[in-house]
């Protein structure tokens, strides 16, 4: 069981006397749902995948069954990794059926980052294709499974390649196991989902939810957007997101409505396939709308049909931008929030055009947002300082990690996000910088400094400092600016990848452009003075043109 949660208990009455928390856990919506709406598809994908509420309801019965045989327990983490497919509501559902919390990891997680992530969060077992993307994920949790002392079992779904051990599929025990029907008591302030999140320092947080936070969430964040249980989601995103998981998968099930998901973005591909399903809405990083769009600037025989609103996360969007979307039809809405506070601004659908991108949103209702100085002062309005946020939705901790809550989340319920904006008096913000040491590659969080330390020990390479370098398509990628020991044959972009492959650094965090440069400046107290470094960057890439 899941314990040391970092609520605070003034404002959770708070929450229950407005009715922005209740009894429920996901779990019961989930049943309320699928007894509603049994024939009704739920989700399909673009790998021929279809449920209806009702086969996702049979099949993770089952699943949830063997669970429960197998030793779990109300509170155990159960970590799944999965590419964007349909079968994955089947473990997420059976998930919550046994009582378990989700912990949903990338799908490009390799053996280390398994291993480091699973006794993180003490993970009772794993579920997970056999096979995908030249991935062979059974014998990649094979070769750590005795290194993970809490792991109990292990599940493998053969939709592309048999299994090719004595591991137990979803196929034979949809086949041999009679559906739950028993669910433990789980508490709605209970944890429900513990989502990776890439931090300014060292290896990734465990994010933890309660059922509670997500439900708020989802529920402010459909009803502020317009949606009904006749919308359509289209969902390219890694589920292991909250953008993915939380707005790709709960908010559909929550309207009653239906989810489209596509399991490598391809721009052309997924508006046939939005098209074809009827999809109204969508929510991603800005690159997902940026390349569907270019696809039709440059065709003019092909459109949205029914695409109608997409909520964009990530970055400030650009003017342009929205008024691209809108020519096409489109409202291009900014959503602003992380893992942690997810999500908590957004631009009304009304105000989409008016605003053009010159605010990054307001609050949701039940959210509060502040702007305060390094002391947490709050600044007057149009002043520069962090923005700071507090409400239903708000995340109760990093699992076992008290440190670092405390240090991003204070006693009062708020979260110091690290990022730079202003506020003005109709309480609208724009988000207009950072003081975390993160890239956004995508709408994902890379961590600079993580990049930074995989990276010592490289031969040639006397020190680095990783820094985003601006890019149109998204938002940034990752530049590496490096000393060498012989300024006369430093070390290549080659080179330094090599070396992170002999250490089986994942490829997200792999340099993108290499700049050598003689000193890397840092302060009094030794931390890399990256603002110079950008600004080098921008002289180098302007003599470029």
């Amino acid at each position: 069981m899941i314990e040391d949660l970092k609520i605070n208990e003034d404002q959770k009455k708070k929450y229950y006397e407005q009715g922005y928390w209740t009894e429920d856990t996901i779990a019961d919506v989930w049943h309320r749902q699928a007894a509603a709406l049994a024939e009704q598809e739920y989700v399909c994908d673009d790998q021929g995948a279809r449920y209806t509420y009702g086969e996702i309801d049979d099949k993770a019965s089952r699943l949830a069954a063997w669970l429960v045989a197998q030793g779990i327990e109300p509170g155990d983490v159960i970590t799944m990794q999965f590419p964007t497919w349909a079968e994955f509501c089947i473990a997420y559902v059976a998930v919550l059926k046994a009582g378990g919390v989700l912990h949903p990891v990338p799908r490009n997680y390799n053996d280390v980052d398994l291993e480091y992530a699973m006794n993180l969060v003490g993970s009772r077992a794993y579920l997970a294709p056999t096979f995908s993307h030249n991935v062979d994920y059974e014998a990649q949790i094979l070769s750590v499974r005795d290194q993970i002392p809490s792991l109990k079992a292990i599940a493998v779904l053969a939709k592309v390649a048999p299994s090719h051990s004595d591991l137990p599929t979803f196929e034979d025990i949809f086949a041999t196991c009679e559906p739950l029907t028993e669910y433990p008591n789980v508490s709605a302030d209970s944890v429900a989902c513990i989502l990776p999140t890439s931090g300014t320092t060292g290896k990734p947080k465990q994010a933890m939810l309660t059922h509670n936070n997500i439900l708020f969430s989802e529920r402010v964040f459909t009803r502020e957007l317009l949606r009904t249980s006749h919308d359509v989601m289209f969902m390219p995103s890694p589920l292991n997101h909250a953008t993915g998981f939380f707005h790709g998968l709960i908010s559909p099930m929550l309207l009653g409505g239906r989810s489209v998901l596509q399991q490598d973005f391809h721009p052309r591909e997924a508006i046939e396939l939005m098209n074809r399903e009827g999809v109204t809405w969508s929510m991603s990083a800005t690159p997902f709308i940026y390349d569907m769009l270019n696809v039709l600037e440059a065709d003019e025989s092909l459109k949205f049909e029914t695409l109608n609103l997409f909520g964009c996360g990530g970055a400030p969007l650009p003017a342009s931008l929205i008024e691209l979307a809108y020519k096409h039809g489109i409202l291009l809405c900014e959503i602003y929030g992380s893992t942690e506070s997810c999500p908590h601004v957004y631009v009304p659908p009304a105000n989409c055009i008016e605003w053009n991108g010159a605010w990054s949103g307001v609050p949701f209702e039940g959210i509060e947002v502040r702007v305060v100085d390094e002391f947490g002062n709050e600044v007057e309005r149009g002043v520069q300082g962090e923005e700071i946020s507090r409400g239903p939705h708000m995340f109760v901790g990093y699992l076992n990690e008290r440190d670092r809550t405390d240090e991003s989340l204070d006693d009062e319920g708020w979260f110091f996000s690290g990022d730079l904006c202003y506020q003005d008096e109709e309480g609208r913000i724009r988000i207009n910088g950072r003081k975390k040491e993160v890239i956004i590659r995508g709408g994902e969080n890379i961590s600079a400094r993580e990049v930074d330390d995989d990276l010592i020990g490289c031969p040639g390479l006397a020190t680095s400092a990783t820094i985003g370098m601006p890019d149109e398509r998204l938002g940034e990628r990752i530049c590496t600016f490096i000393v060498p020991t012989d300024p006369l044959n430093p070390p290549s972009k080659e080179d330094l990848i090599a070396y992170l492959q002999t250490k089986h650094i994942a490829k997200r965090l792999w340099p993108e452009r290499v700049e050598v440069i003689a000193e890397i400046a840092v302060t009094a107290t030794g931390k890399v003075k990256r603002f110079v470094l950008a600004q080098e960057l921008k002289a180098r890439m302007e003599s470029e043109i």
